[in-house]
């Protein structure tokens, strides 16, 4: 938010005073770490080995995980939703839905099987928070996918209710597999080249890993303890 500052170089001065130093002006300069250890994770791997690794890692986090390409991928997302138990169904309102082949799924084929289908509409307020809160299903695209933690990253913007990925009763991730990076530390890199490009970031940034769960009473891990109790990632061969 753009606006005035009032004061701020006395109060500025006025800490440096009471820590008895003078008030640095200058910027700091980001260190150059001798060892970056974080950078040699996964770090040749390609699209294939690092689906690999978040496969792997989904029977760790309880989710399930399906691949497929952009011909299948309506059929796919049927018979997920199917075994979810039907609608009804929230998701964003994104365009690559259309661009994927879905519409007729949404619009159509859902339809015909009295699934209701409510599509995040900004416009609206409070009544999107009341359709995520009562929804089966909660569908949402993963826009940067950590396969060594089995991590989908989501970035919230007028059209992509955070509420979607988490009042749902289950949760569907669709994950182009171009989005899959070795770990944090990547996706990371991505939202500081956005930020550098753009001059801003996403709203809200949600990293989500499978199904809600804790471990917090006597490390006995608990799944489907609030927020979604069962998840499901699709890969799509987008490449």
């Amino acid at each position: 938010m753009a606006g005035m500052i009032q004061n701020r170089d006395k109060f500025l001065n006025q800490i440096a005073s009471r820590l008895e130093r003078p008030r640095i002006s200058s910027s700091v300069e980001r260190p150059i770490w001798k060892f970056q250890p974080q950078y040699e994770v996964l770090k040749n791997a390609t699209q294939d080995e690092l689906l690999e690794v978040l496969t792997e890692q989904c029977k760790k986090i309880h989710t399930n995980i399906h691949v497929t390409d952009k011909k299948d991928l309506a059929a796919t997302l049927n018979n997920v939703v199917s075994d979810y138990g039907g609608g009804p169904i929230v998701t964003w309102k994104d365009e690559r839905f259309s661009q994927w082949g879905l519409d007729p799924l949404f619009n159509q084929v859902w339809s015909d099987q009295k699934i209701e289908v409510y599509e995040w509409d900004h416009l609206k307020g409070k009544e999107n928070i009341a359709k995520a809160e009562r929804a089966n299903v909660g569908i949402t695209i993963s826009e940067v996918t950590l396969a060594e933690s089995g991590t989908v990253v989501l970035y919230s913007d007028e059209n992509k209710g955070r509420t979607v990925s988490f009042l749902p009763a289950t949760y569907i991730a669709l994950i182009p597999k171009s989005t899959l990076v070795p770990r944090i530390t990547q996706a990371a890199q991505k939202m500081r080249e956005i930020h550098k490009k753009t001059g801003h970031v996403a709203s809200c940034i949600n990293f989500i890993t499978g199904p809600s769960n804790s471990a917090d009473i006597e490390l006995n891990l608990v799944v489907g303890v609030h927020g979604p109790v069962k998840a499901s990632y699709i890969v799509i061969n987008d490449l």
